[in-house]
């Protein structure tokens, strides 16, 4: 690689806990002129009872201190043979790799400090050991990244709006990035603006509410609602989405995040219980829970952003934007703004947090700040992620 460029593997599993994105970039420069240019992306699903532990520790569900340990270092592997894999599709071999950054798994998020032992506690803990990823690829890895932002007193999210920053700040018109992952967040950058000026959360549930419900029930069969095939043949129920509008996250102001301890489980089963008590079909909870989606992020929009910038283009990216139905309806609540898919910026709408793993890594291998108190809250720049050199090769 010529000059200071480095090929850099990012790697994200997000709150739906599908399975992990795996992005390569090869990266050069520093702030505010950071250079990087996306190279590949590839998905692998995790192993059924993996994804079952995952969503029952992150749910709140009975565990262990035994079973959380276990679970760091079979998610430890399972990066490790995902960065492998990876490696095979694209054809390039791990000795070209020269970094890699792993956000791991999220099991528990609290941003904002609760009592805990006479004490106000904010914590938050994401597993998946990178101690595993470095010594079976041989390659030097980040991880763990929120915490240092969280202990510069921050909210340790969202971290994606740094990234966000030099790939879409333009100097004439204003632009919101909106990822729709488990859950829904966002990055406003108004024309020509400096770091400080950004507005950056989470909105509330993205796809973690809709699939919730379709797995429920469905027993398991599905996880998810491809191609809103579902809600599609559903009715809106107004009733269930006003309560559902009325939940008091959604009318937070920002620096906020949100995650299961939200909107999980126990999110969707008030919605199941719901729809029992009033006989609903199981597609019109479904259409309903879509909406209720689309209609929090554009009205977060409306209280959050519009009254602080003009907003030309909204770039989404995630799994929510294959959602025909949710992308319809963010289209028709926000008519004067020209929504645009994060891949006509050259990232892939599923690849595009990996690829933010694999840029904060990058800034973190230099020793710079790479998180942005202005989203997060935090009293000052700081550096996140812990490195963990990989064996010798």
């Amino acid at each position: 690689m010529a000059g200071d460029a480095m090929r850099v593997m990012g790697m994200m599993s997000g709150t739906s806990a599908d399975g992990i994105d795996v992005a390569l970039a090869r990266i050069s420069g520093a702030p505010p002129a950071i250079r990087a240019k996306f190279e590949g992306h590839y998905h692998v699903r995790f192993p059924g009872r993996v994804r079952e532990a995952i969503l029952r520790l992150a749910n709140g569900g009975p565990t262990t201190t035994a079973e959380i340990s276990q679970l760091n270092f079979v998610l430890g592997e399972e990066f490790e043979r995902a960065a492998i894999a990876a490696c095979k599709k694209w054809r390039v071999g791990l000795r070209q790799i020269s970094l890699i950054g792993s956000h791991g798994q999220t099991v528990f998020h609290q941003g904002a400090a609760a009592p805990f032992l006479g004490r106000r506690v904010a914590s938050t803990l994401q597993i998946g050991e990178p101690s595993v990823i470095a010594e079976r690829t041989g390659v030097m890895t980040i991880g763990d990244f929120r915490p240092a932002d969280m202990a510069a007193g921050g909210q340790g999210a969202p971290l994606v709006p740094f990234v966000d920053y030099f790939l879409y700040r333009d100097a004439r018109i204003g632009r919101v990035a909106l990822n729709i992952g488990g859950i829904a967040n966002l990055t406003a950058i108004p024309a020509a603006a400096r770091p400080g000026q950004l507005i950056a959360f989470d909105i509330g549930p993205g796809n973690m509410v809709i699939d919730a419900v379709v797995e429920a029930s469905t027993g398991g069969r599905a996880h998810y609602d491809r191609d809103a095939r579902l809600a599609i043949r559903g009715k809106l129920l107004p009733a269930l989405l006003s309560t559902l509008l009325k939940e008091s996250y959604l009318r937070k102001r920002p620096p906020k995040t949100a995650g299961r301890e939200q909107f999980g489980r126990e999110y969707a089963q008030k919605i199941l219980a719901w729809g029992k008590r009033h006989r609903a079909p199981t597609e019109d909870l479904i259409r309903t829970a879509t909406v209720f989606t689309s209609l929090s992020i554009a009205d977060a929009l409306r209280k959050f952003v519009l009254p602080r910038m003009r907003v030309h283009e909204l770039i989404v990216a995630g799994g929510g934007a294959r959602n025909p139905l949710l992308m319809a309806q963010l289209a028709a609540s926000l008519p004067e703004i020209e929504i645009v898919p994060a891949s006509k910026f050259g990232i892939p709408a599923e690849a595009k947090e990996a690829f933010a793993f694999a840029v904060l890594a990058y800034e973190a291998y230099h020793g710079r700040a790479n998180n942005l108190p202005s989203a997060t809250g935090a009293r000052h720049p700081a550096v996140m992620g812990k490195l963990v050199r990989g064996r010798e090769r």
